[in-house]
């Protein structure tokens, strides 16, 4: 069975090893989202990584909902993400972009004019708040998404991806997860439409299918990868039906021979407890391609689950933001720094951010 340590070929693309860089959403593109050189240096810091998964990345006004995060919405935006793709390239490294819609995890104040965060259905996230430009608000009901409007919306995806292929990124990947707008359609407990994209499980998961369509006139299927988090209840999720409606989905999902499945498998981070959590072995029952599991794992977990044939690929997140060399780390069974205060994690600079040291003997 293949380590952790050894390559891997998805779509052409040959990675130096199986440990991947999680998409962490850090917050330092500033107001105008527009990438620079400080994440031009976190980036080349982490391309030992066998693939590096961008943060999170908005392409439209209408998906923002995050203080200072990236997007690739504009020609300006695109050609900033590519200086830093050439910067990985050059050090030897491979990097898909992950397209973000925040969809009601957002709030008015991120849009033109105030308006409304979009969602399936009007129903309100229960938070206790969000963190925006005007500082913490109340989460808010967000306005459903008129039929008539998911033409534009898949448009709107299909232009990143073409924005992304001219950046240069090897592929991307779909935010399908963490409740974000793609994972309010697919659940039961946001999604309560009457159209074609709600109800049954099929109706859905259709518009992932549509906007899966839509990409892979950009980038070939082999270039494109989807994240669910079916364990997950951050932005208040969770579905009674989610066994069902994710074992439909990754059984659809494998019939379209995508670069990988991204799985947020474990409960590190939080677990619904709405029935038996979805295992990477309940996913390898139904998706028969490459398969990257993710949320907790350490080195020996991570061995184990690709030793075992659970995972094609782990990725890792909290790990990568302390340590840039973290591939040499584990290579060498070296201690890890911890990662500095949360709030580091997420403000302007370099702290928390660049100036985590590489190992020194």
């Amino acid at each position: 069975m293949p380590t952790l340590f050894d390559p891997i070929t998805i779509g052409g693309l040959d990675l130096k090893n199986r440990i991947i860089m999680a998409p962490l959403t850090r917050g330092r593109a500033g107001e105008s989202r527009v990438p620079n050189a400080l994440m031009r240096d976190y980036y080349t810091q982490r391309a030992g990584a066998g693939l590096i998964i961008t943060e999170a990345t908005v392409f439209s006004d209408e998906g923002q909902g995050w203080v200072g995060s990236a997007s690739i919405e504009t020609d300006e935006q695109a050609r900033a993400w590519a200086d830093i793709v050439d910067a990985v390239h050059a050090e030897g490294g491979k990097i898909f972009v992950q397209l973000w819609h925040t969809g009601r995890a957002s709030h008015s104040s991120f849009h033109a004019g105030g308006a409304l965060p979009v969602a399936p259905s009007p129903i309100k996230l229960n938070g206790d708040y969000i963190h925006t430009p005007n500082g913490k608000e109340d989460y808010e009901t967000p306005r459903a998404l008129d039929t008539e409007e998911i033409p534009r919306l898949i448009g709107e995806y299909k232009a990143a991806a073409e924005r992304a292929k001219r950046a240069g990124f090897d592929g991307i990947e779909i935010h399908s997860a963490n409740g974000y707008l793609l994972d309010e359609f697919l659940q039961s407990k946001t999604n309560q439409r009457t159209d074609q994209y709600g109800g049954s499980i099929e109706n859905r998961f259709r518009l992932l299918a549509e906007v899966l369509d839509a990409v892979t006139e950009v980038y070939p299927a082999d270039r494109v990868a989807v994240r669910l988090s079916p364990n997950g209840n951050f932005n208040d999720m969770g579905s009674p039906d989610f066994r069902e409606t994710f074992f439909h989905a990754a059984g659809e999902l494998d019939k379209r021979g995508l670069a990988y499945l991204h799985v947020m498998d474990g409960l590190a981070f939080g677990f619904h407890e709405l029935g038996e959590p979805i295992t990477l072995d309940d996913v390898r029952s139904v998706y028969g391609g490459t398969v990257m599991g993710n949320c907790g794992y350490t080195l020996d977990t991570a061995k184990d689950a690709v030793a075992k044939g659970k995972a094609d690929m782990i990725a890792f997140g909290r790990p990568f933001i302390a340590n840039p060399d973290l591939v040499y780390r584990f290579v060498n069974d070296l201690p890890l720094n911890e990662p500095g205060p949360m709030e580091t994690w997420y403000s302007p600079g370099p702290e928390g951010y660049t100036d985590y040291p590489a190992y020194a003997a």
